[in-house]
């Protein structure tokens, strides 16, 4: 089993590399690269070199190209003297020489309007793919700063406590991340700075900011909170300790919060992140679909062709055959109706009737595939004969039911429960579109649409993974259930 699982891990990672770089191939080669402007307002302001030369840049940026400018080139070529000095002048001897110098390493040439060259370089699919993977992977270390104004920066590992909570946690002076691993009640509760995944900046939307970090960070307006800092300092503060880097320059108020040069944080905010929110609102609606929806299920199937049998089955047709969106918006004039509100940001994340639609939309659209396919099952496993054998033995159709036959049905139920709940993480596209939830639901169509392509990478690869895995999870939870399932050949394979 060891061997299986392991092997399964392997193929498992593999098949993610091998999705992600089809997608990667896909973005960069057989899409207009110009389109990545389209949602880019600052652009259509500037003109001339400044246009040209904003443009390369974030080809640059987003890994399209690589490209050097005058200085550039001539510094590469010549060093710092004077032929390097001779070199920026233009049509001079040594620039030409210096243009040669990379046209013959396959680059390409351009003029600008103001005469000065500019070479650059389209990366191939090979190119591409070592790009991104070559800075996806960021190890943390107690080596990883730097920094010659600070020669005396200790270095090392040490446990002390999360300033939220006083848990322990595991820290580091010379790290880029003063908390390695710590623990709070936000999701995903254990975090951890050992290893970090860099996708890039968001673009065209959220400018400058990491991708990962528009996921994950709050939402609304900055919440401060009693805080008491390194230095002593007890001071209202939005200022997250266990997010803070390593800063060179700790500026006067940083010193007086802080005793080290970890002064570089994150700021709380209001309401959770979108990723959170979806996790929420998914994992609730899960729980009442699959608390409503698997004992509607048994007593359908312990009364086939009965009354409440046929109202399930009528319930699963009408839904099953009603398009989703025209489902949800009847249910949200349903709603209005009731007082509920249309549009999640009227009452905001900390006013409960925010959720109540979406959630009970989303477990009454779950619970239909739930009943109708642990009814087959068991309705299945009822004429197989170790039921009869049961029955033979004098046991009555309530235990035959209970031990017996909705322990077999169950086991393919079980199979789909880790996808479940991990896959809450990805929101629900067009409930959330409904309501107008701040989620994870929107962001992968939004970014495609906006040609954000460090965020549709960064959403690829996470969805990815977390299907793939949940379907290893999936398996193995199965075993646990029924001992007598066997993942493995006779021979451990």
């Amino acid at each position: 089993m060891r061997k299986y699982i392991l092997t399964r891990i392997l193929k498992s990672i593999l098949s993610l590399f091998a999705v992600v770089s089809i997608i990667i191939v896909m973005i960069y080669t057989m899409i207009p690269r110009t389109k990545i402007f389209d949602n880019d307002a600052g652009i259509k302001k500037m003109k001339g070199d400044t246009r040209t030369i904003y443009v390369y840049r974030k080809y640059a940026e987003l890994g399209y190209l690589e490209y050097l400018r005058k200085q550039d080139m001539c510094l590469e070529v010549f060093g710092d003297g004077e032929d390097y000095t001779a070199c920026l002048v233009n049509e001079s001897a040594q620039q030409h020489e210096a243009i040669d110098f990379y046209i013959n390493k396959g680059y390409a040439l351009e003029t600008l309007k103001s005469g000065d060259p500019l070479v650059y370089h389209d990366y191939n699919w090979l190119e591409l793919l070592g790009k991104f993977y070559g800075r996806l992977f960021r190890f943390d270390s107690k080596n990883a700063i730097q920094d010659e104004g600070n020669p005396d920066l200790e270095r090392k590992y040490y446990w002390g406590k999360n300033p939220d909570n006083g848990t322990p946690a595991f820290m580091c002076s010379g790290c880029e991340y003063k908390y390695q691993l710590y623990f709070n009640g936000k999701f995903p509760f254990i975090h951890q700075h050992f290893l970090t995944f860099d996708f890039g900046e968001s673009y065209p939307t959220s400018v400058g900011i990491p991708t990962t970090q528009v996921i994950n960070e709050g939402q609304g307006a900055i919440k401060n909170s009693d805080q008491t800092f390194p230095t002593g300092l007890e001071q209202e503060s939005a200022l997250i300790q266990t997010s803070c880097k390593y800063k060179v320059t700790p500026d006067h108020l940083d010193e007086k919060k802080f005793d080290d040069h970890y002064a570089d944080c994150l700021s709380a905010h209001e309401s959770p992140s979108m990723v959170s929110t979806s996790y929420i609102m998914g994992i609730i609606a899960l729980i009442i679909s699959y608390g409503f929806g698997i004992p509607f299920g048994i007593s359908m199937a312990q009364h086939k062709d009965k009354f409440r049998d046929k109202l399930g089955i009528a319930y699963i047709n009408i839904l099953v055959a009603v398009p989703s969106l025209a489902f949800i918006f009847f249910m949200r004039s349903i709603g209005t109706l009731l007082g509920m509100p249309d549009k999640f940001p009227q009452l905001g994340f900390d006013d409960i009737r925010s959720w109540i639609m979406p959630i009970v939309i989303l477990a009454l659209l779950n619970m239909p595939s739930l009943m109708m396919w642990l009814r087959r099952y068991m309705i299945d496993q009822v004429n197989a004969d170790y039921v009869k054998f049961a029955r033979a033995k004098g046991l009555s159709e309530k235990e035959i039911f209970r031990k017996h036959i909705l322990r077999n049905a169950i086991i393919p139920i079980v199979n789909g429960i880790p996808s479940s709940i991990i896959l809450c993480i990805s929101g629900a596209l067009i409930t959330e579109s409904a309501f107008a939830v701040p989620g994870m639901g929107k962001m992968l169509p939004n970014a495609i649409s906006q040609m954000n392509n460090n965020m549709v990478l960064t959403l690829t690869m996470i969805f990815t993974a977390l299907s793939i895995f949940a379907v290893l999870l999936g398996d193995l939870l199965m075993i646990l259930v029924d001992p007598r399932i066997s993942l493995t050949s006779k021979g451990g394979e």
